[in-house]
């Protein structure tokens, strides 16, 4: 098993294994975090996830994009080229939880028209490790990375992670991976140079 391989399994392991509590305390953690960032209150369109495998929980984030008039758009897999397309979606499906499952397990909003990442101001992105410069490692399919490297313009990229999903040693970033620009963890924020 290969350096990568190893850090997916361990950190997927310990993503899975926190109780509701700790992913309660993390979400209320980065929502206060996020509500501090210029960048969040100056975004119109904003890009989340729902989550599915133990990220860090993004209803409350949801809620207050709502609650901001924020636009929330959440991702559905394209399945001709395996890239992201975004779904704007109301606070009505929301709440209505108006979604369909995908067969790799996490739930996409249910719509015939979607736009593409360019078109959003702010991206809230999952993943399982990054490290001090904004390397991002996420759960293997790529599809973030092969979404953002075909956008004309890019989007703030804000990612959200548990305290041990930042790693102290750098990370290989190979040339298809998409950096962040911030990191939001339950103790601090993280700033990149993109």
């Amino acid at each position: 098993m290969n350096e990568l391989s190893f850090i997916r399994k361990n950190l997927r392991s310990k993503r899975r294994s926190l109780s509701s509590f700790e992913q309660k305390q993390a979400q209320l953690d980065v929502l206060h975090h996020l509500n501090t960032l210029p960048i969040f209150h100056s975004s119109k369109k904003i890009g989340l996830y729902l989550h599915a495998f133990g990220e860090v929980h993004t209803e409350l984030l949801i809620e207050l994009c709502f609650k901001k008039n924020k636009q929330v758009y959440l991702p559905m897999i394209c399945s001709m080229n395996q890239r992201l397309v975004w779904v704007k979606i109301s606070k009505n499906q929301y709440i209505n939880r108006r979604f369909s499952h995908h067969p790799l397990g996490m739930k996409e909003p249910m719509a015939t028209r979607a736009k593409h990442v360019s078109s959003i101001d702010l991206l809230i992105m999952p993943l399982l490790a990054c490290d001090r410069y904004g390397t991002r490692i996420g759960m293997g399919g790529g599809y973030y990375d092969r979404t953002l490297a075909s956008a004309k313009h890019k989007p703030y990229r804000l990612g959200l992670a548990h305290q041990f999903q930042f790693i102290e040693h750098t990370l290989k970033r190979q040339s298809w991976d998409q950096p962040l620009d911030v990191l939001l963890i339950p103790q601090r924020v993280y700033y990149f140079k993109r």
